[in-house]
């Protein structure tokens, strides 16, 4: 958050403060202070915060492609969407291969899952 202000008060190049306001022990608001003078400002809208000036080093031209690891058709050719791929709470295993393989792997010899038709 922005705290650098122009002060209507002053003039000058200062920060603003945020100072709770209470009713006994419930809090009601807030108000802001000029650090410099003590100028009080009404809300946070009259406060003159200061311009954010952004330093624009690269451009989106200067950014390098999103780089693509796997074709399309490869996304949904791993393990996890085997018919052979096999659920045990300790470990998963290839039925067809009876190996040790991770969700994410994939295989040569990939068929698909049937999927279950939903809502019949």
């Amino acid at each position: 958050m922005t705290v650098e202000i122009v002060c209507a008060g002053c003039g000058a190049d200062t920060m603003v403060k945020r100072e709770p306001v209470y009713d006994g022990f419930k809090r009601i608001g807030e108000r802001f202070v000029c650090v410099s003078c003590g100028h009080v400002y009404a809300s946070e809208e009259s406060v003159p915060f200061k311009k954010k000036r952004e330093m624009a080093v690269f451009s989106d031209a200067d950014k390098s492609p999103q780089p693509r690891i796997f074709k399309s058709d490869d996304l949904q050719k791993n393990c996890r969407h085997c018919e052979h791929y096999v659920v045990n709470p300790f470990t998963q295993r290839c039925g067809l291969h009876g190996r040790v393989v991770e969700a994410t792997d994939i295989c040569g010899q990939f068929e698909a899952k049937d999927k279950p038709e939903v809502g019949s």
